[in-house]
């Protein structure tokens, strides 16, 4: 199963123009700006007491403390799910999702050796969001944040409760369990000793896409295993561009584009090109172990 071609996103400002939560607060009439701000401000004032919080995750528990508070009134997971209908996506999302899972359809060598292209989105979002939104008949796994419901003083159900939390530096692990087949192979864990050679997706075979600083652990683990990287920034805007033009010279990305996904972009073709290097490659690798393996023609003795 080493043969799969994994398309691993993020989600906001890489697949979304802007936020998932910007619908939210849009119904509630809730400013993001100052919403951001007080997420922001009040982990400093627990830093000021030494104590130690997870900035990347605190909205979390701001988002269910709104929520308690009347702000967010009635916010559950069956409404997370709706606004996933009401996402921004760029242009060629959820297309470019749709025809690279298919592009390798039309030469059967690539179905011979099991070449399959799979897509995976890793987000400190809400994972329920990106569940009611129009990627899911493409995407092959999610990892986001999970939150329980639990009944209001109505006896409604209401966000209560931080199941599974996300954050920049996690996404690595999320990486690993994308490499071992968690979710796809029963009994195998994230700690779980397996041999490169035999895990379900080569980091070599992972494509990541994500838009900005945020995602350097990630995007270091997938460069330095062998993967390819590539950041997208929205059109016009020179400083997002500065930044990704930055992580380049780093070394941190292989290449970055306007956030247009459409054919003929340059985020289309770069994508589309790396895929079918990636699955001519393993083509190539495959027909290798078995011309190798086999054995000389028996032939008369003169």
């Amino acid at each position: 199963m080493a043969n799969i071609i994994a398309i691993i996103w993020d989600c906001d400002k890489t697949l979304i123009d802007g936020y998932m939560q910007d619908p939210i607060f849009k119904e509630y009439e809730i400013s993001p700006s100052y919403f951001w701000e007080q997420v922001n401000t009040i982990p400093k004032q627990y830093e000021e007491q030494n104590i130690r919080i997870n900035k990347d995750t605190y909205y979390l528990n701001y988002f269910i403390k709104c929520a308690h508070e009347g702000k967010f009134r009635g916010l559950n997971n069956q409404k997370l799910r709706q606004y996933g209908e009401q996402q921004k996506f760029y242009n060629g999302i959820p297309d470019i999702f749709e025809k690279t899972k298919s592009m390798l359809d039309n030469d059967k060598t690539y179905a011979e050796y099991g070449i399959q292209v799979e897509h995976y989105i890793v987000s400190t979002g809400f994972a329920e969001v990106i569940r009611g939104s129009k990627l899911m008949p493409f995407v092959d796994g999610i990892w986001g944040c999970e939150l329980l419901d639990a009944p209001d003083a109505e006896g409604k159900p209401i966000i209560n409760e931080v199941l599974y939390a996300i954050d920049n530096t996690t996404k690595t692990r999320a990486i690993f369990e994308i490499n071992k087949g968690i979710g796809k192979i029963d009994g195998i864990d994230v700690n779980s000793k397996i041999p490169e050679v035999n895990r379900r997706v080569h980091f070599e075979n992972m494509i990541y896409i994500a838009d900005g600083p945020s995602d350097i652990p990630a995007f270091s683990v997938i460069k330095k295993n062998g993967g390819a990287t590539f950041a997208i920034y929205p059109k016009g805007d020179l400083k997002a561009m500065q930044q990704v033009e930055q992580m380049r010279e780093d070394g941190r990305v292989d290449m970055y584009a306007e956030a247009d996904y459409s054919e003929g972009t340059t985020a289309y073709m770069w994508i589309t090109n790396k895929i079918q290097k990636i699955a001519d490659k393993i083509r190539d690798t495959e027909k290798r172990k078995i011309t190798s393996s086999a054995s000389g023609v028996p032939h008369h003795l003169v």
